[in-house]
């Protein structure tokens, strides 16, 4: 077995991770997130175009001058299929057949409208509130969960990791004006699912070392039960990495934002359980007599 030494860089890491953490911090509350339409409420089209002649700039200067507020149109699929998202001002149950009019006069009929979803202020406060509420349960079932199995300095550990975890990754989010919707939602909980999976294993192993080694300091212990654990966390990072990054590129347009959200809590996840969770243990100077004396 390799002994890397990355006890080595626990101040460092430790350091970049706090600035990014602050950084992430700031976004959210000065930028913000760009929430789609599942948050905001709004309207959704699918759109497929038979005419060779109508491309995205055709449809984006259609769609702007129908006064429909914030409008965003992207490929979805194939060349021929868009997913146009707008803002819907007031309540026009002839919404639909209005924009077909307006299509129909300006590009033309080589278009078909596959399908279309509407999403009220009311309903979307409440999505919101409940993607909220799901991401604050977890969190806590996580907490008691470490607490049970570990001691209170392991769980301080895992907790602060996953809070890293999520706050960079809505951070970046914020810096890239990405779209959040429930898929978002479905993939920030995965991601304390993941994180703390790998902090559970490497967690498992410093108190058995604990234990095995009696002599040796927590700082050393660490650096130990990670390298143990190392072969374990490169495959199943690399292995879950490999599969997302496929459903990134050939996944359509449409799984790129919760594809990107994993990909960013593997790495995270994978880097928080080494240099954010193992630190904490660091300095609050876990021991053998930590273990002995919760374990009495």
């Amino acid at each position: 077995m390799k002994n890397y030494k990355f006890n080595r860089f626990y101040k460092l890491f430790t350091s970049i991770s706090g600035i990014l953490v602050l950084i992430s911090f700031l976004l959210l509350i000065f930028k913000g997130l760009n929430f789609g339409i599942d948050f905001k409420g709004g309207t959704l089209i699918e759109l497929r175009t038979i005419d060779k002649q109508i491309n995205i700039s055709t449809l984006r200067n259609a769609f702007s001058n129908m006064n429909l507020g914030d409008v965003a149109i992207k490929n979805f699929g194939n060349e021929n299929d868009y997913l146009i998202k707008f803002e819907k001002k007031g309540d026009n149950k002839n919404l639909i057949q209005n924009i077909k009019k307006n299509l129909n006069s300006s590009i033309g009929t080589g278009y078909e409208i596959r399908r279309s979803e509407n999403v009220g202020p009311k309903v979307s406060e409440e999505l919101l509130k409940g993607g909220l509420i799901a991401i604050a349960v977890s969190l806590g079932a996580m907490l008691f969960y470490i607490w049970i199995r570990f001691e209170w300095q392991f769980s301080v550990g895992a907790i602060i990791a996953l809070f890293h975890d999520v706050l960079i990754t809505m951070g970046i989010f914020s810096l890239l004006s990405l779209e959040v919707n429930l898929s978002i939602v479905a993939a920030i909980l995965t991601i304390v699912g993941y994180s703390m999976n790998d902090t559970v294993v490497i967690f498992d192993r410093v108190r058995e070392n604990l234990k095995k080694h009696i002599d040796l300091k927590i700082f050393d212990i660490t650096n130990l039960s990670i390298n143990e654990t190392l072969s374990r966390t490169i495959i199943t990072s690399l292995t879950t990495l490999l599969a997302l990054l496929s459903i990134f590129f050939f996944g359509g347009e449409i799984l790129k934002g919760f594809s990107f959200a994993m990909i960013l809590g593997v790495i995270l996840g994978t880097y928080s359980s080494i240099f954010i969770a193992n630190p904490i243990l660091v300095n609050l100077r876990v021991s053998y007599r930590t273990i002995v004396k919760e374990e009495d």
